[in-house]
């Protein structure tokens, strides 16, 4: 089991840089960050960070292909491998829906995943060849060429970032180098998206056992397990207007039940929604508790539906007070609770 962190990158970039650092010294496999006009900007973040790490890899989890174009991801992805010496790699997506929905792009009648698949053959051609000539249902190129180059063995490998399904998760299996599920925790919901995944994998002749498959979720660690609750409760909050309809149903929950959440985020009403955003929807939707609580869940429902990565989208007291303007005591800061993981956590794995 690899442990990586993903990273909202709202705090001071001294900060975050300090915060990749640690989790480099522990060991983590990755640093991960959402690419998301919301925040600052990961590709300056993760530039001025590669020169104060040694082992952890880099990479958007996830960056989009409605927003950026293939191309051009290709171009900041290879110039970040050459500056960090081959520790990247690339989670791409169609891109945040309620994102999207704030630049008025109606992404469901643009055939999202066809967008998709195209543009992954785009960038592995682009990588690999340093030039493409296309000529596509989405982009189209004649002669476009480009001077940066990975440096990394075997070339930058390209994961999807899924939430949706069913053809998502197995496209993934198909033609990535893995799959990252977001917002997700229950055994139900990574037993469907694992076995779609193998199932695109197999169907391609390729081994699934090979496959990264990682688990986005949003995670608060603390000894006060309440405390990290209640803090992963109100980040959650946040989340709901992105999630599918079709991916709260896989953890028994009807989208219409949580409407009254996203209309009171509408209305600015933040107290409302985390009050009308019950426990019982954040149990479902997060990991949050004591290290040992966190290690019980793992094992007992993502380990054993085939997760291979837990990707840690961490919160503190900094990102609650950000969000909400609400104080969670008794709850670490980012490097606390990497350094929680890192002993109480990632030991029990191996």
């Amino acid at each position: 089991m690899r442990f990586s962190y993903c990273m909202l990158p709202d705090y001071p970039l001294d900060d975050c840089i300090e915060i990749i650092k640690t989790a480099d010294e522990l060991g983590f496999y990755a640093a991960y960050s959402v690419d998301e006009t919301w925040h600052k900007d990961l590709w300056v973040l993760f530039a001025a960070a590669a020169r104060e790490t040694k082992q952890i890899r880099f990479g958007p989890n996830v960056t989009h292909v409605f927003l950026r174009e293939p191309t051009l991801i290709c171009q900041q992805m290879a110039t970040l491998d050459e500056l960090t010496g081959g520790r990247t790699e690339i989670v791409v997506s169609t891109g945040n829906f309620g994102l999207l929905s704030q630049y008025n792009i109606d992404w469901a009648n643009q055939k999202p995943l066809s967008r998709l698949k195209e543009a992954i053959h785009v960038m592995r051609t682009f990588l690999s060849e340093g030039a493409i000539t296309f000529e596509g249902d989405f982009f189209k190129y004649s002669g476009l060429y480009t001077f940066a180059k990975p440096v990394q063995e075997g070339g930058i490998p390209i994961k999807m970032g899924a939430m949706k399904g069913p053809r998502s998760f197995r496209t993934a299996g198909e033609i990535a180098d893995g799959m990252h599920q977001a917002l997700a925790y229950s055994r139900e919901a990574y037993d469907y998206s694992s076995g779609l995944l193998r199932e695109g994998a197999e169907q391609a002749g390729r081994n699934y056992e090979e496959l990264d498959n990682g688990a986005w979720v949003v995670t608060v660690v603390s000894d006060d397990s309440a405390a990290a609750k209640r803090a992963a409760r109100i980040l959650v909050a946040f989340y709901i207007s992105s999630m599918p309809a079709e991916q709260l149903a896989r953890h028994g929950i009807d989208a219409s039940e949580l409407a009254p959440v996203v209309d009171a985020l509408g209305a600015g009403d933040v107290k409302q929604a985390v009050s009308l955003f019950e426990p019982h929807y954040a149990e479902k939707l997060s990991l949050a508790g004591t290290p040992e609580e966190v290690v019980e869940k793992i094992k007992a429902d993502l380990a054993p539906a085939g997760v291979n990565h837990m990707i840690l989208a961490l919160s503190d007291p900094a990102l609650v007070k950000l969000f909400s303007g609400e104080d969670v005591p008794n709850v670490p800061d980012i490097r606390g609770q990497l350094k929680l993981v890192n002993e109480r956590v990632m030991p029990a794995f191996g």
